[in-house]
């Protein structure tokens, strides 16, 4: 290599990091700044993020617009159109930020390099000067644009903070979209003026009566179902009428709300923040009560609880077919909360409006409520743990904490079970899946019903079990097994006397129970006849002993 050429070489490596160093990454160097504006006044000051936002205010609220056409950076505007286009873009930027925007001004230092010596550790910009300043993201058309505040040093002029060359650029379509609607120009002057809080007079009047008229819309539209619903004759448009009441109700609300304060009316940003998260809210609920009805009304229609045949064996499928539907409404309901949450959250812009600061509190506040939702997020994932392993499905008849029932509905936080006697228990999921349960018709719906009769010590079994046998040949046919599934045995002996198991083979379950208390009273009424012909049958104690 020649000597010329190391010696450059070495030379630029030399001179590369005092150049990068040399450089002021602090601010945006330009070469002027607005050379079609004349000089600005020495009262305007644009030294710090704060004191430009304060001054736009300021100057557009006192009629000062060519004055406020300083804080803009019209780099993309002809010289000779500088001060009106200026005016005009400053007083449209003001009407934006006052409509769509809610401006965090803690986030706006008071510092020419807007260093926050307060920033955590954890934060990006923590002990570092910044030169753009982010204010709020907007939506405009299929996209979304940011309005910030650069900090600019023209040539050799002090470091000023101005909005952006792209901010600039996008006031005139964020205008159109945002700016004040047609109904409001033609307002007299004085109900365009402020009033307090950020609000004009004409929003104080406007707003009740928008949310009237949005109410009226749904009172009007619930009247209108209900009575469409008692004209109704056939089951399945009832069903609809009744499953979309509230649905519709909701999104006419919804829809009108989000119509009139985008068409007709432009409200503040203050309301604008509160009434965006509200829509989608309300959409959001919307969907989900849809769903939820929906699935209802056809679990309704699939699952016939005003009977008792669901447990019979002919209903399998419907029980299977019954406990997926209730499944999947669960998972639809949590991707719709999960999804319709996302969107009231990024309409409503929670992160852009209040800056880096809040993320730390949206995990500290997640972690608490997930603390403090344990329990029903345990009994929401037990709910779908029975629905994937059937461990017990909608219709199946179970005996659980001594109770003889039917399984009702699986919900996310509870089980609701009928009891035989028309009680309906309701029972945490969580619960209901750690304690052991007899489900009677899983597999097979036939179950063998042990009958226990303590008898005599010389009581003779054999009279006994011929009259179990005839007891049975005299039930249906259909509600026990074949002959020879039955059987009876002596389990157990102690000082009182015998204990004979009469074993009834039943052939439903969902009979089962009624059938053995039958079948029990019959043979008692036989063993005491045999002994009112002087047999020995039963044990001769008193209630002392027995205890």
């Amino acid at each position: 290599m020649p000597i010329k050429t190391l010696i450059a070489a070495c030379a630029l490596l030399v001179w590369l990091p005092v150049a990068v160093l040399a450089q002021d990454t602090s601010v945006f160097e330009v070469d002027t700044l607005n050379e079609g504006l004349p000089p600005p006044p020495d009262r305007l000051d644009r030294s710090t993020p704060q004191s430009s936002m304060e001054a736009l205010f300021e100057l557009i609220e006192a009629h000062e617009y060519e004055m406020a056409a300083h804080l803009l950076n019209l780099v993309d505007v002809p010289p000779e159109e500088q001060v009106e286009r200026g005016a005009r873009l400053a007083a449209d930027l003001v009407e934006v930020l006052d409509r769509i925007a809610v401006i965090n001004w803690t986030a706006l230092l008071e510092r020419p390099d807007a260093l926050d010596a307060n920033a955590s550790a954890e934060s990006p910009v923590a002990g570092q000067p910044q030169r753009s300043i982010l204010i709020d993201v907007v939506e405009l058309g299929n996209r979304a644009v940011a309005i910030r505040l650069n900090r600019l040093k023209p040539g050799d002029a002090d470091p000023v903070w101005v909005f952006s060359r792209q901010t600039v650029a996008n006031i005139p379509a964020l205008h159109a979209i945002y700016g004040p609607t047609r109904f409001e120009e033609e307002m007299p002057e004085a109900w365009r003026e402020h009033a307090f809080w950020g609000l004009r007079w004409w929003e104080l009047v406007a707003f009740p009566a928008m949310l009237l008229l949005v109410g009226a819309a749904g009172w009007t539209t619930g009247r209108l179902q209900a009575a469409l619903a008692s004209r109704a004759k056939g089951r399945l448009v009832t069903d609809f009428l009744r499953a979309t009441r509230m649905p519709i109700i909701l999104a006419i609300c919804s829809g009108l709300t989000a119509v009139l304060s985008h068409s007709l009316f432009m409200f503040s940003g203050r309301i604008n923040s509160v009434l965006v998260p509200l829509i989608a809210l309300g959409f959001t609920a919307a969907a989900l009560i849809f769903v939820m009805n929906g699935i209802d009304a056809v679990l309704n229609r699939v699952v016939p609880f005003d009977d008792d045949t669901l447990s019979e064996p002919r209903m399998e499928n419907r029980r299977n077919l019954a406990t997926r539907i209730a499944a999947w409404r669960r998972v639809l309901i949590i991707a719709i909360v999960l999804i319709g949450g996302a969107i009231v959250l990024a309409e409503a812009q929670f992160f852009g409006s209040l800056g880096l600061s809040i993320l730390a509190s949206a995990g500290a506040l997640t972690l608490l409520i997930g603390f403090a939702a344990r329990h029903i997020l345990g009994n929401i994932l037990a709910s779908l743990q029975i629905a994937m392993n059937r461990s017990a499905k909608i219709g199946d008849k179970l005996e659980f904490r001594g109770h003889i029932v039917t399984v009702e509905r699986i919900n996310f936080t509870y089980v609701q079970l009928l009891d035989w006697t028309g009680v309906r228990l309701i029972v945490p999921v969580s619960e209901f899946v750690a304690e052991p349960f007899e489900n009677w018709t899983m597999r097979t719906p036939s179950m063998i019903r042990t009958i226990k009769i303590k008898l005599a010590h010389d009581a003779e079994v054999q009279p006994l079990r011929d009259a179990f046998f005839e007891i049975i040949d005299d039930q249906d046919p259909d509600e026990v097994q074949a002959r020879d599934q039955h059987f009876v045995m002596v389990a157990d002996q102690d000082v009182f006397g015998q204990e004979v198991w009469f074993c009834l083979a039943c052939a439903k379950a969902d009979t089962a129970w009624t059938l053995s208390c039958q079948v029990r009273e019959a043979l008692l009424e036989r063993a005491r006849a045999r002994a009112a012909d002087g047999y020995a049958v039963f044990p001769q104690v008193n209630p002392a002993e027995a205890a």
